[in-house]
């Protein structure tokens, strides 16, 4: 779906005031006291933003991923942790609408759209993480029924979510299950064995979990069995995609928080930002910021389109992970002592700058993944 430039453009709007009004305000202290945003959370729910991507017909906005990444960008301008709460819910929604039977579409995308069921992936394993072929979570097929026994790691929004697409090893390769749950540390066979705790990235849970004869129905099985890995790793090119749109709004928090500073600190008679050290600094970090902004768009374009993005997104990832790094770095720089303090939230953008360049896959593998696609198109495959 392509949509309107001044449709995108209010909607986009409309999340930056909610930000500035309600986000920016509290997000410090949130933040610092590791506090689920739950506030915050039912204000995005009221946005809409939960069904942004979602077809109309099921209730959601059936907004395009363009809008989605603008989305995406305001938030983690405000505090990243709230992009999290929308982007495994995405994913799992969309591998629903891309790969599920309608009775699946019309039980989960209509409860999922206001965001009274949240959604969430659950692919990696401890020894699964870049390597999917060491997928060992296993289901077997039980009559009507698959038994699910194995652990899952990193699974962001695992407690709190109804509806998990999870990757498991069956008979015929690794599927794509669709679990429905209750919120909370314990549901049928489901256990929530570890909160992880993490550097920045704060608010939001990232848990193992663990399914001891865990029974999930036949019928939610998506698509065909052994080809649910595809599916995921289709999807996981909108996640990317979403963990650039991040980057590119913790990078431009960081930028916006040294230009402010670079004006109002002044050294030897004049303000820091007139020093010419300062301004190429300022330079370099507007020059990348734009680049990295650029890169997802074009990602985001060509996946709407419906055209393979495997190297697009890894090339917006890449660039657009390591430029927040680097910007909340020069930030932290730019304000001297003050940078390193809790007082001012250039200490969060580095804690949660590095996120990004190792969530949906490190860039180590961003790299493999674009040469390997860069070679395959020159080949013709």
């Amino acid at each position: 779906m392509i949509v309107d430039a001044e449709i995108r453009r209010e909607m986009i709007d409309t999340v930056r005031r909610f930000v500035a009004r309600e986000v920016i305000p509290v997000a410090s202290a949130l933040e610092r006291a590791d506090e689920y945003p739950a506030a915050i959370v039912a204000q995005m729910r009221d946005l809409g933003l939960f069904g942004i991507t979602i077809p109309e017909e099921y209730g959601g906005l059936g907004l395009d991923l363009l809008t989605y990444i603008g989305v995406i960008e305001e938030l983690s301008y405000g505090w990243m942790s709230l992009s999290g709460v929308i982007n495994t819910h995405t994913i799992a929604a969309l591998i629903i609408k891309e790969h599920g039977t309608e009775e699946q579409k019309q039980r989960l995308l209509p409860r999922m759209c206001t965001g009274e069921w949240r959604g969430g992936l659950s692919l990696s394993e401890p020894d699964a993480g870049s390597d999917t072929r060491n997928i060992a979570c296993r289901a077997v097929r039980d009559g009507d029924e698959y038994v699910v026994n194995g652990t899952k790691a990193w699974v962001t929004n695992g407690e709190r979510a109804h509806v998990l697409a999870l990757a498991v090893r069956t008979d015929e390769g690794v599927s794509c299950l669709i679990v429905e749950k209750e919120p909370g540390p314990t549901s049928g066979g489901i256990e929530v064995s570890k909160n992880v705790g993490k550097l920045g990235y704060k608010g939001i849970e990232t848990v193992e979990m663990s399914y001891a004869d865990h029974r999930v129905p036949a019928a939610n099985l998506i698509g065909d069995p052994g080809r649910g890995l595809g599916y995921i790793l289709a999807a996981l090119e909108v996640g990317r995609i979403n963990i650039a749109a991040r980057a590119v709004g913790v990078a431009r928090a960081a930028f916006d928080a040294a230009l402010a500073y670079a004006q109002d600190r002044h050294t030897m008679g004049k303000p820091i930002g007139e020093h010419q050290a300062i301004q190429m600094k300022l330079a370099d970090m507007a020059t990348k910021l734009e680049a990295a902004r650029l890169l997802t768009r074009s990602a985001a374009e060509r996946k709407q389109a419906g055209e393979r993005a495997d190297v697009e997104a890894g090339m917006a990832k890449l660039f657009a992970s390591e430029t927040a790094f680097e910007l909340a770095t020069e930030a932290m720089r730019i304000h001297g002592g003050v940078g390193y303090t809790t007082d001012l939230p250039v200490e969060r953008y580095f804690r949660d700058a590095p996120l990004m360049i190792i969530g949906e896959g490190t860039n180590e593998i961003q790299r493999i993944v674009i040469a390997r696609g860069l070679i395959a198109r020159a080949q013709g495959r």
